[in-house]
Parts: C-alpha cells; structure tokens; sequence
C-alpha cells in the first residue's frame, strides 16, 4: 500500500511523536509511507532523525506578524490542501484536525476531545470528525466520547510507545548513569511535566499541590519539558506566572528537549506529574513507566482505561499535593528503609500497589509493531470495502457501454444491410 499520514507540525508533539512511531512501524512492515506537514517558521525537517524509508515531505509554512490563530489555521488548512496530492496514494491518514480539513475522504485519528473558544478552530474541530471517511481513537474512552458526541464509531488502535529507549535510560551502563546525573546535577531533586504550561495540561493545579507540599520536600524543583503549540496559551501561562510569584515558587521551564536528550531527562526524575484534564492514551506517562519513574495522574476514565493500577490517581489539587508529599518522601528515603521504585499505595481511587517491574511490563504490552499491524488491517479493510462499492458501479457503466454498443450496431444495420422494401 502507499499510505500518506498527515500532521500538522514539525514539533515534538504528542500527535507529532505519535505519527512519525507508526510511519516507522509501516515501513519496518513493508508499506511505503510518506509523511507531510507543514514546515513552520522555516523548519525543513521533524525534531529527530526519521527512518530513512519514510518519506518526509515539509511544506514551508512561514509565520506572519499580528496573523490571529483563528487566520493561521485557515491559513495552515489551505497550504496543506495546495500542496498535497492524494491521486498519489491508496491511504490518506490524517493525524489532527488541520491535516483531516485539508484533505478529503480521510482516514483521521482523534486523539483526544478538546473544547475551543476561536470560531474556526470550533469549526476545524467539528467537520475533523464529521467529514473523514472512518475515525480512528486511541483509546475506548475517547472512541465513546465520539459516538456519544456525533453518533459515530471510531476503531480503537492504542499507542506504541518505544519502550526499550526509556529503559535504557534507567540504567546502570556508565553513559545511561551519567545522562541522569546530569540532569539531576542541573535541576537537582525534579518533578517532572512533559508538555508545558497550558490549560490541558493542568499546568496551575500542579503548581498549587506543588506548594502545599514545598515545606516537607524543601529541595525538590518543578520542571516543565516541552510546550511547543500552535495555539495561543500567552494569559493562561500569564495567570501560571503570577500565581507561582504569590506562591514564591520558582520553576524551571525547559521548553522543547532535544530529543536524544529526553529520555535521561524522564529517568533521572524523582517523579512525573500527568495532571492533564483531557488526555486520549498518555503517551508521556507510558514512557515514564518505562523508565520506572512513579506517576501521578489525573484520574480519569481514559487514564484508568490505559494504566489501570500502575499509576496514582488524584482527582483534585488537594488529592494531587498527598500523592506528590507521598512519592517524594519515598524517593529521598534511604535504599535501605525504602529503595526505589519499592511497592508503594496508588492513592486515593487507586487500591492496591504497584512496583517498577509492573509499570515497565505494561509499557512493553503497548508496542509500535502492533499499532502498525493493527492500522494494515483497518486500511485493507477500507480499500476492500471501496473496491466493492466499485464493483456494481464499474458492472453497471459496463452494461451500459455494452447497451450502447449493441443499440448502434443495430441502428446500422437497420441503416445499411436491410433489404429494399418490395415496389408492389
């Protein structure tokens, strides 16, 4: 098959990270791929190095002064729609809602639900999930929230995640342990949350349970990884700025990682807050698991779908300050009183305990090789179905032709080779 995956950005992004894994996965599989995208303030290329079987095709998109998001995803939109070819493939697979608007008579994967204020991100949104062909979900959480919400039904394929790379990280190889150490030098004691400082990813109620808790874990620093959006977070990441200075804390915003650079990054944390209030897998702390770093998490039906009890679940900042006070006394306990990644209470909602090896077994459960499989399967599932609705249709025009030919060949025989009529 030639599949082409459509994204919406260059950036490592959950969506981003995620097509890149599956156009991998693909082409390991046998498939050809070409990704595109839209090459934004004058990138040429994804934010890591791609299998070179992977075709990448980056279309220039350049920023323009005062444009108004609502004007740049229109703008996004039509760029994409100019310059893609879709005659060129059996598979268009569209990632977001940009890429599932430029395009026709997709395949799109909904990540997760979100709820916007800009006019056409609300429209862009909306006909991403009406128009394409078949919808994709991640998980069965956002796959109801769909068929609640617009009356459809999304295939449910999870995520990989990549496993083998965030257990490395975590180990005791000279180069693994000096990656940590590191970070843990620059940033000391961490609390780790991947994906920056917006409304989501519920950036303020994380600052709010990380001050209830400073007293008692002095050294420990909040530290935000990554951020990088099209969208506009500027009051939101104000009102951050302004009540982490009420609250004297200070924080450390590292902005986009590279990416080489990350998976020290998530292993030499003392913990990884996943406080999101809408999430579609949680890729971010599938990986942390990997690497047997401890998550809190927002408690969620999608979240408990996906990590069950290997992850605490808090469901309000109150809930979010116990589970951090809680990790972060086991991890600077000494190894003999507690050692690390000992079994420890999931917390409230949660019941029961979970270990390292339990978070590390579930993220090698979730792989890419299977999310690829998976997604063949649908796509010839799809193109066989189209070639039937073809068949009657191609029978038809052909029985029609066939007519056709038979009415003209006896309008000339009628014509020319009918004898004379009698003269008496």
């Amino acid at each position: 098959m030639r599949i082409a995956l459509l994204t919406y950005s260059t950036k490592p992004r959950g969506g981003v990270v995620h097509t890149l894994a599956l156009a991998e996965a693909l082409v390991a599989a046998g498939e050809h791929v070409d990704v595109w995208t839209l090459g934004r303030g004058g990138d040429q290329a994804f934010f890591r190095r791609v299998d070179p079987r992977v075709g990448l095709r980056v279309v220039p998109f350049e920023g323009l002064d005062r444009e108004s998001v609502g004007e740049r995803i229109i703008r996004s939109i039509e760029t994409l729609r100019r310059a893609f070819t879709p005659r060129d493939y059996d598979v268009v697979h569209a990632q977001d809602c940009i890429s599932a608007n430029a395009v026709e008579q997709c395949i799109r994967t909904v990540h997760h639900l979100d709820t916007f204020t800009t006019p056409e991100l609300v429209a862009c949104h909306e006909r991403a999930i009406v128009r394409p062909r078949a919808l994709v979900c991640v998980s069965a959480a956002v796959a109801g929230e769909v068929a609640a919400g617009w009356g459809r039904t999304a295939t449910v394929i999870a995520n990989g995640v990549d496993s083998a790379r965030f257990e490395a990280a975590a180990g005791e190889t000279p180069d693994a342990r000096a990656a940590r150490l590191r970070w843990q030098q620059s940033l000391g004691t961490y609390v780790l949350a991947v994906g920056g400082i917006e409304p989501r990813k519920g950036s303020i109620d994380l600052l709010e349970a990380f001050a209830r808790v400073r007293s008692s874990v002095p050294d420990a620093r909040l530290v935000f990884a990554g951020g990088e959006t099209l969208f506009d977070y500027s009051d939101y990441r104000r009102r951050f700025e302004a009540r982490a200075a009420e609250l004297g804390i200070e924080y450390t915003l590292l902005g986009t990682v590279v990416d080489d650079d990350l998976p020290a990054l998530v292993a030499g944390a003392a913990m990884l807050s996943f406080v999101s209030t809408k999430e579609g897998f949680g890729l971010a702390a599938m990986e942390a698991l990997a690497a047997g770093v401890p998550v809190v998490a927002r408690d969620l039906p999608v979240l408990r779908e996906v990590f069950g009890g290997a992850v605490a679940y808090a469901a309000d900042v109150a809930g979010i300050a116990r589970t951090l006070a809680a990790l972060l006394a086991l991890r600077a306990a000494p190894a003999a009183a507690a050692p690390a990644f000992s079994p420890r209470p999931v917390g409230e909602g949660g019941g029961g305990e979970w270990s390292a090896a339990e978070g590390r077994a579930l993220a090698r459960s979730y792989s890419w090789a299977s999310a690829a499989a998976a997604h063949r399967e649908l796509y010839r599932a799809i193109l066989a179905e189209e070639a039937a609705s073809a068949a009657p249709s191609a029978a038809a025009e052909s029985s029609a032709e066939s007519v056709a030919a038979l009415s003209a060949n006896a309008a000339g025989g009628r014509g020319g080779d009918a004898p004379e009529p009698s003269a008496g």
